[in-house]
């Protein structure tokens, strides 16, 4: 199985420049002296996450011809406006598949880039999804199982070894596995000796157990529907997989509480806005300094689309 390399991310980099933000690295002031923290807020991209890394270098690398049939993705929220947000910027239509349990929040920014919505019960989004692809000759953008998704995700990791030489722990959510699969490739190439973690909910911790076990472990949908982090509910491919179990230190998983505790944190002390995916390393930060390395960190806020109601829910408001 070929690997993401350095190489793919640096030019990943330049085909996205022009549609992504490169997102500052911010020092915390309430970190633990001897654990200093900086926060990569990839909330601040256009779309509000991380994923139109990945959607502007699969975009970039469709072949001309195949271009006026357009895109098709599908997702729970922020590969769907990643992937409706790009293909507007190159003019090309989009149908977005999401499942039922999709936040409106979501849904509504996906459709207001110019998407089509198709929303579906959750087992059922793959299966439409490639259906569509058939019936319109369109090209599938899948949410992390695919090499240039995976190397445009990669560009985060680029963008904290330039921003911080010297970083030695680097926290990232895991899902699918292609954020965590392009950030270990780039910062394992650029800093050997940082260490990388991947974060994950407890309530979908399929990740967690398929490492220990050595294998992919599946979890159901259902089971994995349960976290209030609905951006961390997909689970890795044979692709990613290969790249976590080459490249990360380690990964632990967090509880919902905690999770909420770290919208809390990063709403009232770092003055952003964090969705529960995003805030899934700040919680691994506060809350599992046990088995975490020390050094100066990095945790990735991947996301900041949450509903205004839910914010408000969590900090007390």
């Amino acid at each position: 199985m070929n690997l993401t390399t350095l190489e793919d991310i640096t030019a990943a980099a330049e085909r996205v420049a022009d549609a992504v933000v490169h997102t500052p690295l911010l020092a915390t002031t309430w970190a633990d002296a001897h654990r200093p923290l900086w926060l990569k807020p990839e909330s601040l991209q256009p779309i509000g996450a991380f994923k139109i890394r990945g959607a502007a270098n699969a975009i970039a690398r469709i072949p001309a011809a195949a271009r006026p049939r357009g895109v098709v993705a599908y997702s729970s929220g922020n590969h769907a406006q990643a992937v409706a947000y790009v293909a507007k910027r190159f003019g090309l239509p989009a149908v977005i598949v999401v499942p039922e349990n999709t936040p409106a929040v979501k849904i509504e920014a996906t459709r207001a880039h110019g998407a089509e919505v198709v929303v579906v019960p959750i087992t059922d989004r793959e299966i439409v999804a490639e259906r569509l692809v058939a019936e319109r000759g369109a090209t599938l953008i899948p949410p992390f199982d695919h090499p240039d998704v995976i190397a445009g995700q990669g560009t985060i990791g680029l963008e904290i070894v330039a921003d911080l030489p010297d970083v030695e722990v680097v926290l990232v959510p895991v899902s699918g596995g292609g954020l965590a699969a392009g950030v270990a490739t780039a910062v394992k190439a650029l800093r050997p000796s940082a260490q990388v973690y991947g974060v994950e909910p407890a309530l979908a911790g399929d990740a967690a157990e398929s490492l220990a076990a050595g294998r992919l472990v599946r979890w159901s949908e259902q089971d994995r529907a349960r976290t209030i982090a609905d951006g961390l509910r997909a689970q890795p491919s044979e692709l990613t997989f290969a790249h976590l179990q080459k490249l990360l230190d380690g990964i632990v998983t967090v509880t919902e509480d905690e999770i909420r505790a770290a919208v809390a944190t990063l709403a009232t002390r770092a003055n952003l806005v964090a969705e529960p995916s995003g805030a899934v390393t700040t919680a691994a930060y506060l809350h599992r300094a046990a088995d975490l390395p020390a050094g100066r960190t990095v945790a990735i806020v991947s996301g900041g689309n949450l509903d205004p109601a839910d914010l408000a829910a969590m900090i007390g408001a």
